[in-house]
């Protein structure tokens, strides 16, 4: 950005949210290194010499996401040729083309994880009582159901908010209506609707299955993890840290997404299981939306739940097969037949 001021480069820089301008300047970093060695200037560099640059990742092997991730950083910060900028010019973005084809998009075809295990779990020690179980416990059972009960991000859910005008409760519990912070920054422009719950059963039970739905129920979780932490909350985030020196104040997105992990990784050591290597918080979306279409959920009301645009994203990178009978399912079966 020849020409322009330190104070006005940075404001410009704030356009994006942190988090994205972190992640460009690790791989702006990574490019600044790579041009040095080659003796080249990379903000004003020719587009051959980026070209060459992706086509090295490419050889190393990187996932064609990962290549996106450097060309967005380069166009961010490199001058552009003839006034476009680096990802809009004609030849890279053949070479873009080429690479998405010559790097097919892989996912996992089955779940990395056990749903009907985890929510066995859920509904048992350590996680219930829910009155009564540690504050840790309740906060990771509450991160979790709201993951799965809403397909959200976890960035959306980040962003949820105590304030009265953000989260309000039905009468008699019977639901709940969340709404994020209005600063928050969604990924899909204009993606932000209210997140609807419903409860699931209320006292008295008609019968144990009710009782176990109830015991899994998002909105139970809220309103419980939500009046446990009046006392010490200083912010209207939702999700706050329960441990000194941060007692009260709003964890980060990074810490949200460890709070899912670990309750899905608790759920399987309380049942005797060695939890999955390689757990994610993003695997939630997955999950809860390919379960969803299996037991009828239409594809739209999918999408419009998890701010997709088109099913070609939920075809794509996220539709698990969740048909196959695994053991726990086999096993977990005999309980509610018998």
């Amino acid at each position: 950005m020849t020409g322009l001021s330190d104070n006005v480069i940075r404001t410009i820089q704030n356009a994006r949210v942190s988090s994205t301008r972190s992640l460009y300047e690790c791989k702006w970093g990574v490019f600044e290194c790579w041009c040095a060695a080659k003796h080249e200037i990379p903000f004003q560099c020719s587009v051959a010499v980026v070209l060459s640059f992706l086509q090295d990742l490419i050889d190393q092997g990187k996932a064609f996401s990962t290549i996106k991730v450097y060309l967005a950083a380069i166009s961010a910060c490199h001058i552009g040729f003839d006034n476009k900028t680096v990802g809009q010019y004609p030849l890279v973005c053949r070479f873009m083309k080429g690479a998405r084809r010559a790097l097919p998009v892989s996912k996992p075809l089955s779940p990395s994880w056990d749903l009907a295990l985890v929510l066995e779990a859920l509904s048992m020690s350590p996680f219930e009582p829910l009155d009564e179980i540690d504050l840790k416990i309740l906060s990771f059972k509450t991160a979790l159901l709201l993951a799965l009960a809403s397909a959200k991000r976890v960035s959306e859910i980040h962003a949820l908010s105590v304030h009265s005008a953000c989260t309000q409760f039905m009468p008699e519990d019977a639901g709940v209506v969340l709404r994020p912070n209005p600063a928050f920054m969604p990924k899909i422009v204009n993606s932000i609707t209210p997140l609807e719950l419903r409860a699931f059963y209320s006292p008295p039970f008609a019968s144990s299955k009710q009782q176990k739905l109830n015991e899994l129920c998002p909105v139970r979780a809220l309103r419980i993890y939500i009046e446990r932490t009046k006392g010490f909350r200083e912010c209207d985030q939702l999700f706050v840290s329960w441990v000194k020196p941060r007692k009260g104040k709003p964890i980060t997105k990074q810490r949200l997404s460890h709070w899912i992990v670990e309750a899905i990784s608790l759920a399987y050591s309380s049942k005797g299981h060695e939890p999955p290597a390689g757990l994610r918080a993003h695997s939630t979306r997955g999950m809860s939306t390919s379960w969803a279409l299996f037991k009828g959920v239409t594809i739209q009301d999918i999408c419009e739940a998890a701010s997709w645009s088109s099913p070609h994203t939920f075809a794509r990178f996220y539709k698990l097969d969740v048909t196959a009978q695994t053991l726990a399912h086999a096993v977990l079966s005999v309980g509610v037949e018998s």
